[in-house]
């Protein structure tokens, strides 16, 4: 009997080793989120079995961190073994804590990263603590740095589009318009740098007969402010026609905040798009549910700002399910005016952007009070379309997003930043129109929030008690088992006794 015991213990012992040893190489979880947010997707195993050289990953990451944070560490360890597993042993990883001493700090400042200030509670008492929650990554002689890694944020669209970018070839080309008053690169910081991971970025001039516009995969224009020649519409039409995709955000209607008055512009978008069956109003959209403006109040010798809605300034919150808006939580847009698709034989039209419940649409020429007080009966209109996407019906044409609003992710001269979610609509516009890799889907996945608050009471007080007493019923339904097989073994051991 003992030495039965003995070797089901050591059997034991060398299956809970065995096991150890092979988690070092075999990375296994299940993953019950609802967007999959722990399963690595299609695009970052094809990046990653498609290295043909070594690639680093050099942590910077501090260790004895809030429980919030040190999951974020534990999450990238994780990311990084699988990583590592798929690669094929061409991606290595290692974790370095900079706190250590001052000659990893040192290494981890000449890197790139630098410290951040937490807050933490240490015996009752608040301070703030130095941490490094930084990477960085290595191909050749090529780095791509990752400053700061919150917890939350899209880890596996960091690391894959960083190695992407540095040890991926042949990278399609874009071509922002110019010539016409166009945005440039310049005023769309935040957008070009997205956009540079997967793409080779240019300005280009379609007048110019010079330009080869089909070695584009797309074009994009953004807030032209001229007239635009018939002759560049019928360049672009051509482009079209053989395979080339267009992302153009434009407004119709100029806007003057300082003097409260908006009018139609003519850049001859209007009429092209029309020839399409789009059509796009001479008016401007006003949503119950928008973004403010700060209005200064002079009293006395001193002047304040309060903040006041302004129905001008459309926020949109809620999206179809379809990759261009997929991930996004709100857009705000500016001056947007309504589109409506008549109809086109060659074209069918998918829209991506729409207002609330409660909107309206006023005609232009016209004047605007910021101070106007606003009730639900200004607002009598419901999901009026403020941008889509003109999908050909013919398998050699290329496709058209159209979006009303030339100024949605613009960051201007000044280089302000921008709302997150209207950056990364226009980039999955455009990586919609133009990626064959898949990395489109990976830009905003992330662990969604889900706030009991907004539960109703019903599933709340389910959620409630069967958090309460599972936890309970298990350890009852376990005793009850022990119990079982102990009472068992006892009436065994009896009847071999006295048999």
């Amino acid at each position: 009997m003992k030495h039965t015991k003995f070797n089901k213990g050591l059997l034991l012992l060398l299956m809970f080793v065995g096991i150890n040893y092979l988690g070092r190489y075999v990375f296994l979880r299940l993953d019950f989120t609802e967007n999959k947010a722990f399963t690595l997707s299609k695009a970052t195993k094809d990046v990653l079995s498609a290295l043909d050289g070594k690639v680093e990953v050099v942590a910077y990451y501090s260790k004895d961190l809030p429980v919030d944070i040190a999951k974020s560490r534990e999450e990238l360890d994780h990311l990084l073994n699988e990583y590592a597993n798929l690669s094929k042993g061409n991606l290595t990883y290692q974790f370095v804590d900079p706190n250590e001493s001052p000659s990893l700090e040192e290494e981890a400042s000449k890197a790139g990263i630098r410290p951040v200030m937490i807050n933490v509670r240490e015996k009752d008492q608040a301070k703030q603590q130095k941490a490094y929650l930084g990477a960085i990554i290595k191909v050749d002689q090529k780095n791509e740095v990752i400053p700061v890694i919150q917890p939350g944020i899209a880890m596996e669209y960091a690391f894959t589009t960083g190695i992407k970018k540095i040890a991926g070839k042949n990278k399609a080309k874009l071509g922002f318009v110019q010539g016409h008053g166009e945005a440039t690169l310049q005023d769309m910081a935040q957008a070009y740098q997205s956009l540079s991971v997967l793409y080779d970025l240019g300005s280009t001039y379609i007048q110019y007969d010079t330009i080869d516009l089909s070695s584009y995969k797309t074009l994009v224009m953004v807030k032209p402010g001229d007239s635009i020649p018939p002759d560049h519409f019928a360049k672009l039409d051509q482009y079209i026609s053989q395979g080339g995709n267009l992302v153009i955000a434009f407004n119709q209607v100029d806007a003057n905040m300082q003097y409260g008055m908006a009018n139609a512009m003519n850049t001859g978008i209007k009429a092209w798009l029309s020839s399409k069956g789009l059509e796009v109003e001479n008016a401007l959209v006003r949503d119950a549910r928008c973004g403010q403006v700060n209005v200064t109040h002079q009293q006395g010798f001193f002047s304040f700002s309060t903040p006041v809605r302004f129905p001008y300034l459309p926020l949109i919150q809620s999206f179809p399910d379809h990759p261009v808006t997929k991930g996004l939580e709100q857009v705000i847009l500016e001056f947007a005016s309504p589109v409506e698709f008549t109809g086109n034989p060659d074209y069918d039209f998918i829209p991506v952007l729409q207002t609330s419940e409660h909107a309206s649409r006023e005609p232009v020429p016209m004047q605007f009070d910021v101070q106007r007080n606003w009730t639900d009966a200004d607002f009598p209109e419901r999901n009026i379309v403020l941008g889509g996407i003109l999908k050909p019906r013919s398998d050699q044409a290329g496709s058209i997003i159209v979006y009303s609003d030339g100024d949605f992710a613009i960051n201007g001269r000044e280089q302000r930043r921008q709302n997150e979610d209207n950056i990364s609509l226009l980039v999955n516009s455009i990586d919609y129109l133009s990626d064959d890799t898949g990395l489109i889907d990976l830009r905003t996945k992330s662990v969604d929030t889900r706030p009991i608050q907004e539960l109703s009471d019903s599933k709340r007080s389910t959620l409630k008690y069967l958090n309460f007493l599972l936890p309970i019923g298990l350890v009852v339904v376990y005793g009850l088992y022990r119990s079982n097989r102990n009472r068992q073994i006892r009436m065994r051991r009896m009847e071999e006794r006295y048999s």
